[in-house]
């Protein structure tokens, strides 16, 4: 079974309806494929998105929810945010995919075909949080370059595949394995095939994981194109980077993986605190790990108008890296006074909590409801931007929403 492109059942008719004019030569179109126009013009149709995401890059693309989009105990594709390096593949036969393990650290070379992996191995399925490092980048003073996410680029989905940890132990693994890489088939924006749009991985401890997936289905059906069909790894409560997409082959390294975005300053941050703007050599950047505590409003909407003496109910989520969150407040006099939210238990290790609660105004006026969580080690989220970095990541401030009591 092939995807070609990012359109299996269009017919020609709809796409040149779509296009308001004839396709000339469409006699000579490839199956399945979609034309240029469309790929560029509407990215909500291309990838199934909600019109209210925002597109920041369409080179490569990158698509982010907004807090609202975000309300389901379990994020639908339609909310899930795209965040590429390179092209996404455009030709893929899952009957000729294949899932190579190498590297300095295998005891033999292995590779696995996708039926051999889903035949082989024990399905299982968790629900995960993962986070783009740069969320919430638009805030840093000085600015950071990159794209400017504000609060959009996380969500919890459902992901099923097989542990990497038990492939790892079929394949065989030298003593001294400490990291491992992934490679994948999207296309340096270049077009040059001797480069890798990115090549990320993490420790073996991450590794080794119960929820450390090598994925093929997302929410119970197969993981949408953009996503990373047909096979993806799922390292849930680290930079989303680590979670690579079209996966092909992981290399188990004896060093710490030195693919493209692993050096210099990409996914990293000062070692030490550094004040805004200053520059910071490579060397004394750190790579990062596991997500800051952080949580997220998602109903009301910001905006909203209550009358008055009636309870505003507000909902939302809140994650903690590999950690849980202990302790969720809110507060509606700019971080003055705190107060309980319910936070509930997560649906598994590494699954972001849903928070509740009921507030009382007591006059009529502009309000903020700011939300602020508490992880199981006692570090709570900071009121404002937490210290600056020179690429703008981990920005895990306070969320906040404006409310009219009319």
């Amino acid at each position: 079974m092939k995807r070609r492109n990012f359109v299996a059942k269009s017919s020609l008719s709809g796409l040149a309806a779509l296009l308001v004019v004839d396709i000339i030569y469409k006699k000579f179109m490839p199956l399945g494929y979609t034309p240029v126009a469309l790929q560029e013009s509407d990215p909500f149709k291309l990838f199934n998105k909600d019109k209210g995401m925002v597109v920041l890059n369409d080179k490569p693309w990158n698509i982010e929810a907004q807090a609202h989009l975000l309300d389901d105990r379990v994020t639908p594709n339609k909310s899930i945010f795209v965040r590429n390096n390179g092209l996404i593949p455009e030709d893929i036969d899952v009957d000729t995919w294949t899932l190579t393990i190498d590297g300095e650290s295998v005891k033999q070379e292995k590779t696995y075909t996708l039926s051999e992996l889903k035949s082989k191995f024990k399905h299982h399925t968790y629900q995960l949080t993962l986070e783009c490092g740069g969320n919430g980048r638009s805030e840093f003073d000085p600015p950071a370059k990159g794209n400017q996410w504000t609060v959009g680029a996380v969500y919890c989905a459902s992901w099923t595949g097989v542990r990497l940890r038990d492939v790892l132990e079929d394949v065989g693994i030298k003593d001294d394995a400490v990291y491992f890489g992934y490679h994948s088939a999207d296309t340096h924006l270049s077009r040059d095939p001797t480069k890798e749009p990115i090549s990320r991985g993490a420790p073996m401890s991450k590794a080794l994981q119960d929820e450390t997936l090598l994925a093929f289905k997302m929410n119970g059906e197969e993981i949408p194109l953009v996503h990373g069909y047909p096979l993806r790894v799922i390292a849930g409560g680290w930079p989303a980077s680590v979670s690579g997409k079209w996966l092909q082959r992981i290399s188990i390294r004896n060093i710490v993986h030195d693919g493209t975005k692993m050096t210099g300053t990409a996914y990293r941050v000062p070692c030490k605190p550094v004040a805004p703007g200053e520059k910071v050599a490579d060397e004394d950047m750190c790579i990062i790990e596991s997500m800051p505590v952080k949580s997220l409003i998602t109903y009301p909407k910001s905006g909203a108008v209550l009358s008055k003496n009636k309870k505003l109910s507000i909902r939302g989520h809140a994650w903690a890296g590999e950690l849980e969150v202990a302790k969720m407040e809110y507060s509606i006099d700019f971080g003055a006074t705190w107060h309980h939210c319910t936070i509930e238990k997560p649906a598994n290790r590494l699954a972001w909590q849903h928070f509740s609660a009921d507030i009382s105004f007591p006059q009529e006026g502009y309000y903020e409801v700011w939300a602020k969580a508490t992880d199981s080690n006692g570090v709570s989220q900071p009121m404002l931007l937490p210290g600056w970095n020179p690429k703008g990541y981990l920005n895990n401030a306070c969320h906040r929403i404006a409310v009219k009591i009319a």
